[in-house]
Protein backbone atom coordinates (compact mmCIF):
# COMPACT_ATOMS: atom_id res chain seq x y z
CA UNK A 1 0.00 0.00 0.00
CA UNK A 2 1.51 3.30 -1.11
CA UNK A 3 0.97 6.67 0.48
CA UNK A 4 -0.53 9.42 -1.69
CA UNK A 5 2.85 11.12 -2.21
CA UNK A 6 4.59 7.81 -2.98
CA UNK A 7 1.90 7.06 -5.56
CA UNK A 8 2.18 10.56 -7.11
CA UNK A 9 5.96 10.33 -7.37
CA UNK A 10 5.91 6.84 -8.92
CA UNK A 11 3.39 7.93 -11.58
CA UNK A 12 5.36 11.11 -12.32
CA UNK A 13 8.63 9.17 -12.76
CA UNK A 14 6.92 6.59 -14.98
CA UNK A 15 5.38 9.25 -17.24
CA UNK A 16 8.68 11.15 -17.46
CA UNK A 17 10.60 7.99 -18.38
CA UNK A 18 8.11 7.07 -21.10
CA UNK A 19 8.07 10.63 -22.53
CA UNK A 20 11.81 11.39 -22.46
CA UNK A 21 13.72 8.12 -22.00
CA UNK A 22 15.43 9.30 -18.81
CA UNK A 23 14.35 9.88 -15.23
CA UNK A 24 13.45 13.35 -13.91
CA UNK A 25 15.83 15.38 -11.77
CA UNK A 26 15.26 15.73 -8.04
CA UNK A 27 14.36 19.38 -8.63
CA UNK A 28 11.69 18.39 -11.16
CA UNK A 29 10.30 15.77 -8.79
CA UNK A 30 10.25 18.26 -5.92
CA UNK A 31 8.35 20.81 -8.03
CA UNK A 32 5.92 18.21 -9.38
CA UNK A 33 4.97 17.07 -5.88
CA UNK A 34 5.05 20.65 -4.48
CA UNK A 35 7.53 19.73 -1.76
CA UNK A 36 9.77 22.31 -0.10
CA UNK A 37 13.00 20.29 -0.13
CA UNK A 38 14.70 17.48 -2.03
CA UNK A 39 15.13 15.47 1.17
CA UNK A 40 11.46 14.54 0.96
CA UNK A 41 12.06 13.15 -2.54
CA UNK A 42 14.99 11.06 -1.25
CA UNK A 43 12.74 9.54 1.43
CA UNK A 44 9.97 8.78 -1.06
CA UNK A 45 12.36 7.13 -3.52
CA UNK A 46 13.89 5.01 -0.76
CA UNK A 47 10.40 3.91 0.32
CA UNK A 48 9.47 2.99 -3.26
CA UNK A 49 12.71 1.01 -3.59
CA UNK A 50 12.00 -0.89 -0.40
CA UNK A 51 8.51 -1.76 -1.64
CA UNK A 52 9.84 -3.03 -4.97
CA UNK A 53 8.40 -0.31 -7.23
CA UNK A 54 11.65 1.48 -8.14
CA UNK A 55 15.27 0.53 -8.72
CA UNK A 56 18.34 2.75 -8.99
CA UNK A 57 20.89 1.82 -11.62
CA UNK A 58 24.38 1.94 -10.16
CA UNK A 59 27.07 4.34 -11.47
CA UNK A 60 24.65 6.35 -13.59
CA UNK A 61 23.31 9.84 -12.94
CA UNK A 62 19.53 10.19 -12.63
CA UNK A 63 19.04 6.50 -13.39
CA UNK A 64 15.73 5.34 -11.95
CA UNK A 65 13.84 2.35 -13.30
CA UNK A 66 10.16 1.64 -12.63
CA UNK A 67 9.92 -2.08 -11.87
CA UNK A 68 6.17 -2.23 -11.39
CA UNK A 69 3.13 0.03 -10.98
CA UNK A 70 0.19 -0.17 -8.60
CA UNK A 71 -2.46 -2.63 -9.74
CA UNK A 72 -4.97 0.13 -10.50
CA UNK A 73 -2.51 1.93 -12.81
CA UNK A 74 -0.97 -0.84 -14.94
CA UNK A 75 -4.14 -1.55 -17.00
CA UNK A 76 -4.61 2.18 -17.68
CA UNK A 77 -1.03 2.51 -18.93
CA UNK A 78 -1.56 -0.43 -21.28
CA UNK A 79 -4.66 1.31 -22.66
CA UNK A 80 -2.72 4.54 -23.19
CA UNK A 81 -0.04 2.67 -25.13
CA UNK A 82 -2.71 1.32 -27.49
CA UNK A 83 -4.38 4.71 -27.98
CA UNK A 84 -4.25 6.51 -31.37
CA UNK A 85 -1.28 8.84 -31.99
CA UNK A 86 -1.43 12.50 -31.02
CA UNK A 87 -1.84 15.02 -33.88
CA UNK A 88 1.43 16.12 -35.48
CA UNK A 89 2.62 19.52 -34.36
CA UNK A 90 1.42 19.37 -30.75
CA UNK A 91 4.20 20.69 -28.56
CA UNK A 92 5.15 21.15 -24.92
CA UNK A 93 7.73 23.49 -23.42
CA UNK A 94 10.18 20.65 -22.87
CA UNK A 95 9.20 17.04 -23.10
CA UNK A 96 11.03 15.23 -25.90
CA UNK A 97 7.99 13.12 -26.71
CA UNK A 98 7.76 9.76 -28.43
CA UNK A 99 4.68 9.82 -30.64
CA UNK A 100 3.38 6.33 -31.44
CA UNK A 101 1.98 5.55 -34.87
CA UNK A 102 2.70 6.32 -38.50
CA UNK A 103 5.14 8.98 -39.61
CA UNK A 104 3.49 12.13 -40.92
CA UNK A 105 4.22 12.46 -44.65
CA UNK A 106 6.24 15.13 -46.43
CA UNK A 107 8.07 16.72 -43.51
CA UNK A 108 10.52 19.28 -44.95
CA UNK A 109 14.19 18.48 -44.50
CA UNK A 110 13.54 14.81 -43.71
CA UNK A 111 14.43 11.87 -45.94
CA UNK A 112 12.77 8.51 -45.43
CA UNK A 113 14.61 5.27 -44.96
CA UNK A 114 13.54 2.01 -46.58
CA UNK A 115 11.24 1.28 -43.64
CA UNK A 116 8.61 3.92 -44.19
CA UNK A 117 7.06 5.21 -40.99
CA UNK A 118 9.74 3.63 -38.77
CA UNK A 119 12.87 5.78 -39.06
CA UNK A 120 14.19 8.77 -40.98
CA UNK A 121 17.61 10.19 -41.82
CA UNK A 122 18.44 13.61 -40.34
CA UNK A 123 21.51 15.70 -41.18
CA UNK A 124 24.12 15.47 -38.41
CA UNK A 125 25.77 18.89 -38.22
CA UNK A 126 28.58 17.89 -35.84
CA UNK A 127 29.47 18.64 -32.23
CA UNK A 128 28.19 21.77 -30.50
CA UNK A 129 31.35 23.82 -30.02
CA UNK A 130 32.11 27.42 -29.08
CA UNK A 131 33.13 29.64 -31.98
CA UNK A 132 30.99 27.93 -34.61
CA UNK A 133 27.52 28.79 -35.86
CA UNK A 134 25.12 26.03 -36.88
CA UNK A 135 25.66 26.80 -40.55
CA UNK A 136 29.40 26.29 -40.09
CA UNK A 137 28.77 22.86 -38.57
CA UNK A 138 26.91 21.58 -41.61
CA UNK A 139 28.25 18.37 -43.15
CA UNK A 140 25.97 17.26 -45.93
CA UNK A 141 27.69 13.88 -46.07
CA UNK A 142 26.81 12.89 -42.50
CA UNK A 143 23.40 11.83 -41.22
CA UNK A 144 21.86 9.92 -38.35
CA UNK A 145 18.89 7.54 -38.32
CA UNK A 146 16.15 8.71 -35.98
CA UNK A 147 12.87 7.04 -34.90
CA UNK A 148 10.08 8.80 -36.76
CA UNK A 149 8.04 9.13 -33.58
CA UNK A 150 10.51 11.73 -32.24
CA UNK A 151 9.51 14.17 -34.98
CA UNK A 152 6.46 16.32 -35.56
CA UNK A 153 6.02 18.83 -38.37
CA UNK A 154 8.84 21.21 -39.25
CA UNK A 155 12.52 20.92 -40.13
CA UNK A 156 14.84 18.97 -37.88
CA UNK A 157 18.56 18.34 -37.54
CA UNK A 158 20.85 16.46 -35.15
CA UNK A 159 23.85 17.57 -33.12
CA UNK A 160 26.38 15.67 -31.05
CA UNK A 161 26.77 17.01 -27.53
CA UNK A 162 30.23 17.96 -26.25
CA UNK A 163 30.69 18.35 -22.50
CA UNK A 164 28.63 17.80 -19.36
CA UNK A 165 26.95 21.18 -18.85
CA UNK A 166 23.45 19.66 -19.24
CA UNK A 167 24.03 16.41 -17.36
CA UNK A 168 21.30 17.02 -14.76
CA UNK A 169 18.80 17.35 -17.60
CA UNK A 170 19.81 13.83 -18.66
CA UNK A 171 21.99 15.03 -21.55
CA UNK A 172 25.45 13.44 -21.51
CA UNK A 173 28.70 14.03 -23.38
CA UNK A 174 28.50 12.17 -26.69
CA UNK A 175 24.69 12.08 -26.83
CA UNK A 176 22.95 13.03 -30.08
CA UNK A 177 20.20 15.60 -29.63
CA UNK A 178 17.35 16.08 -32.08
CA UNK A 179 16.56 19.74 -32.71
CA UNK A 180 13.49 21.24 -34.33
CA UNK A 181 14.65 24.30 -36.23
CA UNK A 182 13.03 27.57 -35.14
CA UNK A 183 13.74 31.06 -33.90
CA UNK A 184 11.42 31.05 -30.88
CA UNK A 185 11.03 28.87 -27.79
CA UNK A 186 9.01 28.86 -24.60
CA UNK A 187 10.58 30.04 -21.37
CA UNK A 188 12.33 27.06 -19.76
CA UNK A 189 12.84 25.14 -23.01
CA UNK A 190 16.23 23.63 -23.85
CA UNK A 191 17.47 25.32 -27.00
CA UNK A 192 20.38 25.65 -29.38
CA UNK A 193 21.38 29.29 -28.93
CA UNK A 194 23.73 31.39 -31.04
CA UNK A 195 25.52 33.96 -28.86
CA UNK A 196 27.07 37.09 -30.39
CA UNK A 197 26.86 35.50 -33.85
CA UNK A 198 29.80 33.17 -33.20
CA UNK A 199 29.16 30.77 -30.29
CA UNK A 200 26.67 27.89 -30.31
CA UNK A 201 25.55 26.34 -27.07
CA UNK A 202 22.84 23.97 -25.81
CA UNK A 203 21.22 25.45 -22.69
CA UNK A 204 17.91 26.06 -20.96
CA UNK A 205 16.41 29.39 -21.98
CA UNK A 206 15.15 31.74 -19.27
CA UNK A 207 13.76 35.23 -19.87
CA UNK A 208 14.43 37.66 -17.05
CA UNK A 209 12.89 41.04 -17.77
CA UNK A 210 14.74 42.46 -20.75
CA UNK A 211 17.55 39.92 -20.43
CA UNK A 212 18.00 36.33 -21.57
CA UNK A 213 19.65 33.76 -19.31
CA UNK A 214 21.25 30.61 -20.68
CA UNK A 215 21.13 28.14 -17.84
CA UNK A 216 23.28 25.02 -17.53
CA UNK A 217 22.01 21.86 -15.83
CA UNK A 218 25.20 21.31 -13.87
CA UNK A 219 26.12 23.29 -10.72
CA UNK A 220 29.73 23.52 -11.94
CA UNK A 221 28.64 25.95 -14.66
CA UNK A 222 27.38 29.49 -14.11
CA UNK A 223 24.21 30.83 -15.67
CA UNK A 224 25.11 33.34 -18.39
CA UNK A 225 22.96 36.44 -18.86
CA UNK A 226 22.82 38.45 -22.08
CA UNK A 227 20.91 41.30 -23.63
CA UNK A 228 18.10 40.16 -25.96
CA UNK A 229 19.96 41.26 -29.09
CA UNK A 230 22.94 39.00 -28.29
CA UNK A 231 21.12 35.66 -28.34
CA UNK A 232 19.37 34.00 -31.27
CA UNK A 233 17.44 30.76 -30.86
CA UNK A 234 18.30 28.29 -33.63
CA UNK A 235 16.15 25.39 -32.55
CA UNK A 236 14.49 23.56 -29.66
CA UNK A 237 15.34 20.16 -28.21
CA UNK A 238 12.68 17.55 -29.06
CA UNK A 239 14.55 14.26 -28.65
CA UNK A 240 17.74 12.51 -27.62
CA UNK A 241 19.64 9.43 -28.80
CA UNK A 242 22.27 7.60 -26.77
CA UNK A 243 24.59 4.74 -27.62
CA UNK A 244 25.67 2.28 -24.95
Amino acid sequence: MLTRKQHELLIFIDKHLRATGFSPSFEEMKDALKLKSKSGIHRLITALEERGFLRRRAHRARALEVIRLPENVAPRRAAEAAAPPAPAGREASFAPNVIHGRFAPNLPGVARTGHEGMAVQLPLYGRIAAGLAIEALRDSGTSVEVPAGLLASGEHYALEVAGDSMIEAGIMDGDTVIIRRGETADNGAIVVALVDENEVTLKRLRRRGNSIALEAANPRYETRIFGPDRVKVQGRLVGLLRKY
